[in-house]
Formats: C-alpha cells, sequence, structure tokens
C-alpha cells in the first residue's frame, strides 16, 4: 500500500511545473478586459492611448494623439496609435510592447494613467492570440536619431519578447511612436465605444489634441482646450499608515539604512527623528539596532507600534487634479448645456495612499435616455483622467451617486436608483494607487474614505445645481404667469376705463409697463439668490 502511494505521488510530483504570467492571462484575458471582440478594441485603444498620455506628459510635452480604426474583414480590425512624445530607447522596446508586467509605474508612488506593466503588452498578446499577426512599433528619440522599427511576438510559455522583424527606417516624425496592432474585434457606436472613450479623454485631458479617423472613414477632431500641461505630480515614499506586516518585513531586509531609525525617517514619508524615536519606544526597540536584524515578532510590534502613533498625513505633491476650472472648459468643449458646475475636494488619503476627488457637472440640453426609456442622469467616470465604460453599477462612484438625496438639490430619484433628469455628471478619483476591483481597471473598490469624499463633492456640486434650478424654475414660472395676465390687460384696461373715464390706451400701457417692471425685479431677485 505504502509503495503504490509513493508511486502516485512521484506522478503527481512529474506534472508539476512553473505557469509564466503570459500564460496565465492567455488562459484568463477577461480579467485585463479582453472577454468580447467589442470590448477588446476598446481595450487595445485605452492601452496605447493612455502609454502615450503618460510619455508626453512626463517629457513636458503637450500631446497631440492619432488613434485610426480600419477594419480589415469582418471581424478583424488594424489599430493605430500614435503621439508626438519622446519616444522610446530601441533597448526597451521589446521589453515594453511584448512582456507582461514590465514597466516604470509599479513601484512609484505618484500619480499615473498606467500602474501594472500589463496594459499593452496584453493588447499586443490579443492581436497575436487572435489574429496571429505581430506587433508593430516605429519609434523614434530625436532627429538626429533614426526611427526604429520592430515587429514583435510574446514568447507566452517564457513571458519574453520574440524579435520577428528589428530594422531602421524613414520616418517624418521628429520624436514619437507608433503603434499598430490588428485584432479579433468589433466596432460599434455607443456608450462603450471606442468613440466615446476618445469624446471622454478630451473632456479629463483638456490639454491634448485628438484627430481620430473611424473605420467608416469618418475624421472626427478633439481640439484642446488650454495649452497649459498639468501640473507634475512628484514621486514620494509609502506612508507608515498604508503597509502590512510582510511589506514592513521585506523593507526591513531590503534597505540601505543603517539603523532602525534612519530606516523608519528615510524609507517612509512624514517620519521625523522625534516620530521614529517614539516609534521605536513604544515597540522596545533601539533605535541603533540594525533593520535586517529585526525579527519577526518585532516586526509585528513596530507595525503596532506605527499604527498607534500619530504621524500627519502624506504629501499631496503626488495628485495632478484637473482642477474646477478645466473641468468646465472641458465639460463645454463637448457638452452644450445651459449650466455647468465643479467641485474639487482638499485631499484626502485611505490607506496611506493620498487621493482627492473631482465631481462636474453639466445640467440642460439634451435628456440622457436609457434603454428603458427612463431619462436617468449620465454618469461618466475617471481614475488618473482615464474614463471608464464598464463596470457601473460594480463602482464605487455608482453608491456615491444612489446614497446622495438628489431630491434635495431639485431632482426627481428614486428609492436606490440614480437620479432623473438633463443631467451629465462626472466624477474623478486621483490617487497614487487607485483601487481598482479587478486587472481590467473598471471599476473602483468601495473604501468608506473614497465614498465619504466622493458624496461631499457631489453634495457640492448639487447645491450649486439647486440655485440654478431655482433661479431658472422662478424665473420661467413667474414668464409664464405673465404672459397669462397678459392676455387680460385689454379687457382690464377697458373695464377700468369705462370705471374710471381715464384714457384706455393709457391704462393699458401703464398696466404693461407695471406687469414688466415686475417681472424684472423677480428675476433680478433670483440672479441675486443664486
Amino acid at each position: 500500500m505504502v509503495k503504490k502511494e509513493v508511486i502516485i505521488a512521484e506522478e503527481l510530483a512529474k506534472k508539476q511545473r512553473e505557469i509564466s504570467v503570459s500564460e496565465f492571462f492567455t488562459k484568463n484575458r477577461h480579467l485585463l478586459g479582453f472577454d468580447n471582440p467589442r470590448k477588446a478594441l476598446l481595450t487595445t485603444i485605452k492601452e496605447a492611448v493612455d502609454n502615450s498620455l503618460d510619455a508626453c506628459e512626463e517629457s513636458k510635452m503637450t500631446p497631440d494623439i492619432y488613434v485610426e480604426v480600419t477594419q480589415k474583414a469582418e471581424d478583424r480590425f488594424l489599430v493605430i496609435v500614435q503621439d508626438n512624445g519622446p519616444g522610446i530607447v530601441k533597448e526597451q522596446i521589446p521589453r515594453i510592447f511584448a512582456k507582461l508586467l514590465y514597466g516604470s509605474k509599479f513601484h512609484t508612488m505618484k500619480q499615473s494613467r498606467g500602474q501594472q506593466g500589463i496594459g499593452i503588452s496584453a493588447a499586443g498578446m490579443y492581436g497575436q492570440l487572435t489574429t496571429g499577426k505581430p506587433t508593430r512599433i516605429t519609434s523614434r528619440i530625436s532627429p538626429k536619431k533614426p526611427a526604429h522599427y520592430y515587429e514583435l511576438n510574446i514568447n507566452t510559455q517564457k513571458n519574453e519578447p520574440e524579435i520577428i522583424k528589428e530594422c531602421e527606417v524613414e520616418w517624418l516624425i521628429e520624436h514619437g511612436t507608433k503603434v499598430e496592432i490588428e485584432l479579433e474585434a468589433k466596432y460599434q457606436k455607443g456608450k462603450q465605444s471606442v468613440d466615446e472613450y476618445l469624446k471622454q479623454t478630451a473632456i479629463a485631458n483638456p490639454h491634448i489634441k485628438i484627430a481620430y479617423k473611424s473605420p467608416e472613414g469618418q475624421v472626427i477632431e478633439f481640439p484642446r482646450a488650454t495649452k497649459d500641461l498639468p501640473k507634475e505630480p512628484k514621486e514620494i515614499k509609502p506612508h507608515p499608515h498604508g503597509i502590512e506586516l510582510g511589506i514592513l518585513i521585506k523593507m526591513l531586509k531590503t534597505t540601505k539604512a543603517r539603523n532602525l531609525a534612519s530606516f523608519l525617517i528615510s524609507d517612509f514619508s512624514r517620519v521625523s527623528p522625534a516620530v521614529a524615536k517614539q516609534i521605536c519606544d513604544k515597540a522596545k526597540l533601539d533605535p541603533k539596532s540594525k533593520p535586517e536584524k529585526i525579527a519577526t515578532h518585532e516586526a509585528d510590534n513596530l507595525l503596532k507600534s506605527i499604527m498607534e502613533t500619530k504621524i500627519m498625513a502624506p504629501p499631496t505633491n503626488c495628485l495632478s487634479p484637473i482642477g474646477e476650472e478645466l473641468i468646465i472648459k472641458g465639460l463645454k468643449k463637448e457638452i452644450n448645456a445651459e449650466f455647468y458646475a465643479a467641485a474639487t475636494r482638499p485631499p484626502a488619503v485611505y490607506r496611506g495612499n493620498p487621493f482627492q476627488i473631482e465631481v462636474g457637472l453639466s445640467y440642460g440640453g439634451e435628456i440622457n435616455i436609457d434603454e428603458e426609456g427612463n431619462d436617468l442622469i449620465r454618469v461618466i467616470r475617471f481614475a488618473n483622467r482615464v474614463p471608464l465604460l464598464y463596470q457601473q453599477g460594480a463602482c464605487a462612484t455608482n453608491k456615491a451617486i444612489v446614497t446622495t438625496a438628489w431630491k434635495n438639490y431639485g431632482l426627481s430619484q428614486s428609492k436606490g436608483a440614480l437620479p432623473s433628469g438633463p443631467v451629465t455628471l462626472m466624477i474623478h478619483m486621483v490617487s497614487v494607487w487607485v483601487p481598482f476591483t479587478s486587472e481590467s481597471k473598471e471599476a473602483i473598490a468601495h473604501y468608506p474614505e473614497i465614498l465619504k469624499e466622493m458624496k461631499l463633492a457631489l453634495q457640492e456640486v448639487g447645491r450649486k445645481l439647486a440655485g440654478h434650478i431655482r433661479k431658472t424654475v422662478k424665473a420661467r414660472q413667474q414668464t409664464e404667469r405673465a404672459n397669462l395676465f397678459e392676455k387680460y390687460i385689454p379687457e382690464l384696461a377697458n373695464a377700468i376705463a369705462q370705471l374710471s373715464e381715464e384714457d384706455k390706451k393709457t391704462i393699458h400701457a401703464n398696466l404693461d409697463a407695471i406687469l414688466h417692471k415686475n417681472l424684472k425685479e423677480i428675476i433680478k431677485n433670483g440672479e441675486s439668490q443664486s
């Protein structure tokens, strides 16, 4: 019996082998946003545009983005995204575009669109799987340097790039990058389309210019509303209140600091020498002890001490919000309405990560009718200036909107539902690390701190909307009453003339003047109240 068990164990052991990250996502591509052809097209463009915008902004270049989608067959499309950014150093091109979990953002504590180093490589891998065609990249870093052209595949067993072709080419662009991916996809207009994604990107990024050629051959331009680049976010160190035990132990083993006190001061933000001493004293640890010698139980005590110590909130220069003025400019550029409002909340913190919430609102214009015929408000969501077009119901933004009492601000709302009315509502979260619910980055997790800030921002624009509605509704009602009364002025003037023997025309003119004077006074009072 024992011998049989040993044989079975040995046979099972032979089947065990390492799984590469590329192999995993090949079988689970839905986790990255490639679960259907329509969504795959949008995800591919989104990842390429995000990379272009980050590259341009980091190099202080005003972004000019060109997007082209060409239908090659019934279910096959070619996506081209080109930018005027800094270009990519030749040696880096294969790893950036054909190796998953390779990038510069994952270990950086500052606001950026990309976070995981997966997106553009995953798009290329999806194209490779569905069409067998490699990703094509052309990039140039300077007019004095040649343009480099690559055709790349991903070796999914090793998660390494395979170079199909590499050469120097003639390219009229002085600096920038062009990505071409052929993939199985479906093009369709609507709320979750490429067209809508680019429109929303233009709203949240008023400093960019986008030229888009659709599969139908239509060229659409989204002009920039400002030439000013967003404030550059600065990299910060992790905040002590945002770490967990395993991370702390790893940091202790890998730090370059010579003692525990200097480790706390140099490897974290907002830890002064006095705070470091306080933490060590509470944990009953010697500030001069070597970090790598700290035992697990001592690290546990150190973490508890950190959590019990009052430490200043992390710095917020790592964030770059859009700002109320530019939110309104972005909305006006793409949405025709009668009233606009915006609110940017002060920075807050969740799990030691700084974040800010911004809300923009437009009222009037076209009414948004959903598939069931309801005139619910239109919600557009952003995270670090990137539109989120899927999984609205699972997003913290949806809960924040639904649980806000919109009846107080002049909109009708059923219990547990979005409010109704001719409103477009924009919610934007900026953070060094946005807590997405999945790798496809489509919905924000329901952290209490985030929900609280969202509701406060919504209430702020709600109060502005209520003032506008009170003013316009009151003025409209008074105008309707005045128009009704105006119909009876001739009869009233005639009756008064008969009773008073005054001139009928004079009485009519006086009544008309009184009516319009009162109407102007009501409108003026309404404007001052708003």
